[in-house]
């Protein structure tokens, strides 16, 4: 893969870049660095795309393991600041997004990111694998469990009306 074609890939998944950064980081900014650094890492290291073909998937965990790292930094610095941003944050979820979107940001990464995967960006079961770097069986079940927790969630969040 030339370089350029690295670019218009990179320009046509900005949608599902920023879509799979938010699910696990929530901050703009921390989105935003993420997907930086996955672009320039993306670039300096096109020589270990093996295959052309799986060029999508490839950006992807790269951006995965970005936003785990972002989450690792983030983990330690905790500000008095940032918590009382969290809160304002956490605050305009529960009033300005549907149930839905909440009960599938409320799911643990492992259960949210096939979720994000599969439903929102369209990737089949053997991509969302190869992305994950887990078996194509593990997809299968995390999604089974994500779907039976949303629909637990729902039902309670329902009740509660």
């Amino acid at each position: 893969m030339t370089k350029e074609q690295l670019g218009t890939l990179i320009l046509d998944s900005e949608r599902q870049l920023y879509s799979t950064a938010k699910t696990m980081l929530f901050s703009d900014q921390d989105c935003a660095d993420a997907i930086q650094e996955t672009i320039v890492k993306a670039f300096s290291k096109i020589d270990t795309l093996r295959n052309d073909k799986y060029a999508k998937t490839w950006l992807i965990r790269i951006l995965i393991n970005e936003c785990h790292t972002i989450l690792r930094k983030s983990s330690k610095l905790v500000s008095l600041e940032g918590m009382s941003e969290r809160t304002d944050i956490e605050a305009d979820k529960t009033t300005d997004y549907s149930d839905l979107y909440r009960a599938v940001n409320s799911l643990k990464e492992e259960l949210r990111l096939p979720v994000i995967l599969y439903y929102i960006e369209d990737f089949n079961i053997k991509e969302i694998a190869r992305i994950l770097e887990v078996t194509e069986g593990a997809v299968q079940k995390r999604l089974a469990r994500a779907r039976g927790k949303l629909k637990c969630d729902l039902q309670e969040s329902e009740a509660m009306i």
